[in-house]
């Protein structure tokens, strides 16, 4: 029970874990007021604004400079971790939705000309997986938003 309470009050974790929530919260928000729809899947979905990816691995890597210096191991570690992310969400994540996107429009053509057996199982790819440059951007300022506020908070 004492790991779960350290864990719970790790501020490096919760930094992390509020990146995350806050990002997810406000990318269905923004999405619903854009597209004039809930779709509660786009609090737990990929893509879209801000990036979530960015929010948490910055939270992370910020919290973990601000509880343990800048100048060690652990933060050299975590900017490095969200550089990783960062990268493979504005990518390869980006460019796999834009793939999706096409045989999205393939697999609606040949339904459309007859041509599709109806063998194949996937009925639709998920087009919502990478991220822009400005919502990886948005969700890095959030991220380093968040983690400073708890840090300034839990003095």
């Amino acid at each position: 029970m004492n790991t779960l309470k350290e864990i719970f009050t790790n501020p490096m974790f919760v930094s992390a874990a509020l990146g995350w929530f806050v990002a997810q919260l406000l990318k269905t928000i923004i999405y619903c007021i854009v597209n004039k729809e809930l779709v509660l899947e786009r609090m737990i979905g990929n893509g879209g604004m801000p990036s979530s990816h960015s929010a948490t691995v910055c939270a992370l890597a910020t919290s973990v400079g601000l509880n343990e210096g800048f100048s060690g191991f652990p933060f050299a570690m975590a900017a490095f971790f969200a550089i990783v992310v960062m990268n493979d969400a504005m990518g390869v994540r980006l460019e796999t939705g834009k793939q999706a996107m096409v045989l999205n429009d393939m697999m609606q053509l040949f339904k459309e000309m007859g041509r599709w057996d109806g063998k194949h199982p996937i009925e639709h790819l998920k087009e919502f997986v990478g991220h822009t440059p400005l919502q990886i951007l948005i969700g890095a300022l959030l991220g380093i938003i968040i983690a400073i506020a708890y840090y300034n908070l839990t003095l």
